[in-house]
């Protein structure tokens, strides 16, 4: 009895309840994994925030973030040079394995996320925040990308295989 009490404590102090977390911008999906509403999302785990100036964030998402393990670095591209939509932009070396990250849009890449040369590690902690890799001035509209509802479902049947 007092463990299934601890338990359901931890959990209601973790909001691992399923229901929508207190804060109206994300949800928390299984296995901790953060995933926030008003972001699109491609099914190879990258993150697309359209500012709505023209230019738009990519990164990788926390679910990705969280398979991959303590990120040690990071290969972006120079602002400046193009990139396709699906196609990679850069890696992430991380402790288990290196990654290619694909461009969830074409376009320019107009920055970089300077901080992450010397802090790859942001990528872990704030992946959607901090962690942001690359803004880009997208030549065509963004295709095929997964709100977070859906993404969340991706997720979710993915680890179930």
């Amino acid at each position: 009895m007092a463990l299934r009490l601890w338990a359901s404590s931890a959990a209601n102090a973790l909001k691992l309840s399923g229901a929508r977390a207190a804060a109206p911008s994300y949800s928390i999906s299984r296995f901790f994994s953060t995933v926030h509403d008003g972001l699109s999302y491609t099914t190879s785990h990258e993150w697309l925030k359209d500012h709505g100036d023209g230019v738009v964030s990519v990164g990788i998402t926390d679910h990705a973030q969280s398979h991959l393990g303590e990120v040690v670095f990071v290969e972006l591209p120079e602002p400046g040079a193009t990139v396709a939509a699906g196609g990679s932009f850069g890696n992430v070396e991380s402790v288990k394995a290196t990654s290619d990250v694909n461009s969830p849009v074409s376009g320019e890449v107009v920055e970089v996320n300077s901080k992450l040369s010397e802090t790859p590690g942001l990528i872990n902690s704030s992946p959607y925040e901090e962690g942001w890799m690359i803004k880009v001035k997208p030549s065509s509209p963004a295709e095929g990308l997964l709100d977070a509802a859906k993404y969340t479902k991706h997720c979710e049947e993915e680890d179930a295989h």
